[in-house]
């Protein structure tokens, strides 16, 4: 059946209908073009220092020629990365793709648990972390692939003195760096100046070549990694940075990049589209801090900024942030999480910009709906698909649905995955015979081809533009001896969009939500853990014994 695009005709003057997905030949390829035409420029900040893209170039290139001269790494090999917004990031990232290896993005809020998960799942040979997260990495190592382990301070990058004193009031004054004992680690800093003895040889990447596996959820509980090659990428680098061309300006861009680079939204929108245009990279290494956060914006002049509903709605409710320097401010894209009407108007009232939303996912890396950038209010939409990029609304059976009907939306591109890491019959599940991924999201087209987000096909709880899979959490916590059954639904949430709430029935009488909270966290990262638990003398359940979260969600949430 033919797809209509109605989306095209309002796109805004000078967007392309398509985009050349192989002007580009990696991901290395563009990041050696922007070394060559912004060279002297700034491309990443954080904490007071600023590196060039020379100087991006020469690291990266010494962290590239470490892995593949000291290491012998070998074409295809998974390094995982652990570790927030630092200077340390971008380094390792293009020094991982310059070698031609694969990264393996990890939150480094994970517990033990779901690390070592991730590491067996993925057979990364090489874990690059943050002292601050040694202490995980060193419990989950046991049965993984690792052998090598790259160790650095938040300092590191910062020069001397400044970067030992950040060190030293991290590990004594703030105690945020627990012990740790992992023989044979290396440090970060003498990894790189071992990459100094060796030349980087030229690497051959292909289209087909994975860049990332960026793990992502299902409804299994069960996290999977998203095989995202070079050609996915930089697919949606060329369709993004066309959607946004009529407002940035080549050279001339700092973004605010708030979230964390590991995520997809910020590692393609912010780490990858602005290093494109040749952009700042203003990181923001712990934005729950608000007070800091709004401290540190006030020191430039930002001409955009990316981040979920929770994000804006933090700043719009810190005091100082209305009195920024708004001047420069151009564009505020949102992502990861339904924008809220409330958030987006009190945002255009203070700022003078628009927010406008987009729609992806891990498996479209991830931009596949954004909003015109002209639009001059919020519109409750999540946009029109972005160029080379199909949408559409399908049934049950897999029919093409007319304007206005509600079904499943669809997506076809170029930006859609190569599949799930060692997992076809998964990966069968989501993309269809004919190429569609079938994205789980409740949606409905208008006549003029604006999508709307209706409802969820799946059991995912949504915290703070994070997947949260039920089955999961439910496995975390049928471990604990005293509970019979236990299901996790979410419930809206004023904060975080939305948050996890357990409905529990006893086996031990005894048994406290104070109990349940405290096995959650030693098992599950911030996010997942329970805000409300609630016990009940039994669970709903359909006629086959299918526990009914939808009559869960519809009860209010008590506290516990």
């Amino acid at each position: 059946m033919t797809v209509e695009r109605p989306w095209l005709a309002q796109y805004p003057a000078g967007i392309p209908a398509q985009i050349d997905a192989d002007e580009f030949s990696s991901i290395p390829a563009v990041l050696e073009g922007s070394i060559r035409k912004f060279r002297d420029r700034p491309a990443f900040t954080n904490m007071g220092k600023t590196l060039t893209y020379a100087q991006i170039d020469e690291l990266s290139r010494q962290f590239a020629a470490y892995l593949l001269g000291e290491l012998k790494l070998k074409k295809g090999d998974r390094v995982a990365i652990m570790m927030p917004n630092c200077l340390q990031y971008p380094i390792a990232t293009f020094g991982i793709l310059r070698a031609g290896l694969t990264v393996v993005n990890v939150n480094p809020m994970y517990t033990a648990r779901e690390l070592k998960h991730q590491l067996v799942d993925s057979g990364a040979s090489v874990v690059l972390v943050l002292d601050n997260f040694g202490c995980t990495v060193e419990k989950a190592l046991e049965g993984s692939a690792v052998t090598q382990v790259i160790t650095t301070g938040l300092g590191d990058m910062l020069g001397f003195p400044k970067g030992a004193i950040v060190n030293f009031v991290l590990k004594y004054v703030k105690k945020m760096v627990p012990d740790y004992d992992i023989p044979d680690a290396i440090r970060f800093n003498d990894a790189l100046a071992l990459g100094q003895r060796h030349e980087l040889p030229e690497v051959s990447i292909s289209h087909d070549d994975i860049a990332f596996l960026q793990y992502t959820g299902g409804t299994t509980g069960v996290a999977k990694g998203a095989m995202l090659t070079h050609r996915n990428l930089v697919a949606n680098m060329q369709q993004a940075a066309a959607w946004v061309s009529q407002l940035v300006h080549e050279g001339n861009e700092i973004i605010i990049t708030a979230l964390p680079l590991y995520h997809i939204f910020s590692l393609t929108a912010n780490g990858l589209v602005f290093m494109k245009i040749g952009a700042l990279n203003y990181l923001i290494t712990n934005p729950r801090d608000m007070p800091g956060f709004v401290k540190e914006l006030s020191k430039v002049k930002f001409t955009s900024i990316t981040g979920v509903n929770t994000l804006f709605n933090g700043l719009l409710n810190t005091p100082g942030f209305d009195k920024l320097d708004f001047s420069r401010l151009r564009l505020t894209l949102g992502g990861g999480m339904a924008v809220q009407r409330a958030v987006a108007e009190r945002w255009k009232k203070v700022t003078g910009v628009t927010l406008v939303e987009a729609y992806g996912l891990t498996e479209t890396s991830p931009a596949a709906c954004i909003n015109p950038m002209d639009l001059a209010e919020y519109n409750g939409s999540i946009g029109l698909p972005v160029p080379s990029t199909d949408a559409c609304i399908k049934d049950e059976n897999g029919t093409m649905l007319p304007v206005g009907e509600v079904g499943e939306l669809c997506i076809k591109g170029p930006q859609v995955m190569k599949g799930y890491w060692n997992r076809p019959e998964d990966t069968a599940q989501v993309i269809d015979a004919d190429g569609w991924l079938h994205t789980g999201d409740m949606a409905r087209m208008d006549e003029k081809g604006f999508f709307y987000i209706v409802d969820r096909k799946k059991d995912m709880i949504l915290v703070s533009g994070f997947n949260v899979y039920p089955n999961e959490v439910e496995d975390v916590i049928a471990m604990m001896p005293g509970v019979l059954e236990v299901a996790a639904v979410g419930v809206p949430d004023e904060k975080s969009g939305e948050a996890v709430k357990l409905v529990i029935v006893k086996k031990d009488p005894a048994l406290t939500a104070e109990q349940i909270k405290a096995h959650a966290r030693e098992n599950l990262t911030g996010y997942k853990q329970p805000r409300y638990v609630e016990f009940r003398d039994e669970l709903p359940k359909s006629n086959v014994g299918k526990i009914l979260r939808r009559e869960l969600r519809e009860s209010p949430a008590k506290a516990g």
